[in-house]
């Protein structure tokens, strides 16, 4: 009886052992089972990854047959992948900078160009409007050539009763030094400063416009052989007039040998 008491213990205990193992194996059943399905969901994933990319690139079904093999660009064993991704993360950075760098200097070149695009049209419009002034009928403009951005250059074109001339020799001397004198007015109205200088710039007219818009005209003349300059402040477009004509009476008698006037710049 005793022996075998002994043996029925032994048994149990046996029992229990064999018992403990088929619970592990159970739990190693299910947690390989998990393993095996979420391969198989991995699998699935991989397979449409696999077939949206050969859709996305023609390449890989021509090239797909030198993938794995040593020697080839597609040598993945002698590649690490995990330094490849380094790699690219840091050339994506230097990407972004790059193109922040180009947008930036886009906005730059797009502001530079509003700039020049809104400089050229105030001068544009202030060149007409003084060269008409000085000249009444004619017109004056700076335009860029057919065909050409304004970006690419600038040319003065003018007209005489309404009539645009081909090229700017047609002109008289004196149109031209007119023509000349509106476009540097014209930049000055545009970035006015408080004092102008033109050094040995004289203007010789008999045009009233020239005349009539002056704030100051000095007259030379000689005065018993003696050359005499007289300064004229104009009150008024008539008052100037008069003071025009007898000057030009003057001056066809040999009296007045020359004309000079001050114009203001106004903004």
């Amino acid at each position: 009886m005793k022996e075998c008491n002994v043996q029925i213990s032994a048994l149990v205990a046996a029992q229990g052992d064999l018992s403990q193992k088929l619970a592990d194996l159970s739990l190693q059943a299910k947690r390989l089972d998990n393993e095996v399905k979420h391969l198989e969901k991995d699998q699935k994933d991989c397979a449409e990854t696999v077939a949206k990319l050969q859709e996305k690139h023609g390449w890989i079904a021509s090239e797909k047959q030198l993938f794995g093999k040593p020697g080839t660009d597609y040598d993945f064993a002698a590649c690490d992948a995990q330094a490849a991704q380094q790699e690219l993360e840091v050339f994506l950075v230097e990407q972004k900078k790059m193109i922040k760098v180009k947008i930036q200097k886009v906005i730059h070149e797009l502001d530079e160009k509003e700039a020049l695009k809104a400089t050229w049209q105030k001068v544009n419009k202030d060149f007409g409007s003084i060269f008409s002034m000085l000249l009444p009928g004619t017109m004056a403009k700076l335009e860029p050539p057919e065909g050409v951005d304004f970006m690419d250059g600038l040319e003065v074109g003018v007209a005489f009763g309404g009539v645009w001339k081909q090229l700017l020799s047609e002109l008289s001397g004196g149109q031209i030094s007119l023509l000349a004198l509106s476009l540097i007015l014209a930049l000055l109205l545009f970035k006015p400063v408080p004092l102008y200088i033109l050094d040995e710039f004289i203007v010789v007219s008999w045009k009233e416009g020239m005349f009539n818009n002056a704030n100051v005209i000095f007259c030379t003349k000689f005065v018993d052989g003696v050359s005499t300059v007289t300064r004229t402040v104009p009150s008024g477009s008539q008052a100037l007039s008069k003071k025009q004509k007898a000057a030009n009476e003057q001056m066809s008698q040999g009296k007045v040998s020359l004309f000079l006037f001050i114009m203001s710049i106004s903004t």
